[in-house]
């Protein structure tokens, strides 16, 4: 029988160290609802303008980012919040060593 609950007592240590020129991103959580994962981005590394085909969470965990949700952009740090719809194009730039937590909202019903 799996938990009916999934904790995790220190969320920005499972990347707690981030190489120079480099992302790296942990599947936190992932069920048929939705898929967390949490990202550290190195100053200048970046998630070039893409789409979801869900709509998705995105929360600046630490760091300072330039966020750009749509034609919009964002001088996002820790704390900054964002949901977004599927197929909105978005981006992420790391100004500084930059952690951000992803929630997919996942529905294969």
């Amino acid at each position: 029988m799996s938990s009916p609950y999934h904790y995790v007592p220190a969320l920005q240590a499972q990347v707690a160290e981030i190489q120079p020129d480099s992302i790296l991103s942990r599947t936190i959580y992932a069920d048929d609802q939705l898929k967390v994962i949490l990202f550290a981005f190195a100053p200048g590394q970046e998630l070039s303008e893409h789409t979801a085909s869900v709509p998705a969470l995105l929360q600046i965990l630490e760091g300072e980012a330039k966020l750009t949700l749509g034609g919009d952009s964002f001088d996002a740090s820790a704390g900054a919040w964002a949901r977004m719809q599927a197929h909105l194009p978005h981006s992420v730039y790391a100004k500084t060593i930059t952690k951000m937590l992803l929630v997919m909202l996942v529905n294969k019903s």
